[in-house]
């Protein structure tokens, strides 16, 4: 299963400007944290916790963030009558 990470990429973009800063203020490398916003890693439980905490965002809306199913796009082909 696929996460879309792209709310979480905005905030992260907003707060801290890019992912190198706030993967240091996470206390991890940015390759580490593209990794996860890539869906090659799963985030831990208490890097979630860590993430809304430096987000400044409500444990309410962790689902918002971090666990919105990724859409597939389907490729529709067209055919001559």
């Amino acid at each position: 299963m696929a996460f879309d990470y792209s709310k979480l990429r905005g905030k992260i973009v907003e707060k801290y400007g890019t992912q190198c800063l706030f993967a240091k203020a996470l206390g991890g490398s940015e390759r580490t944290l593209s990794l996860k916003l890539n869906g090659r890693i799963y985030f831990t439980q208490i890097e979630i916790k860590r993430i809304l905490e430096l987000l400044d965002v409500d444990s309410n809306c962790v689902n918002t963030y971090f666990f919105t199913e990724k859409v597939q796009k389907v490729k529709q082909s067209l055919r001559g009558a």
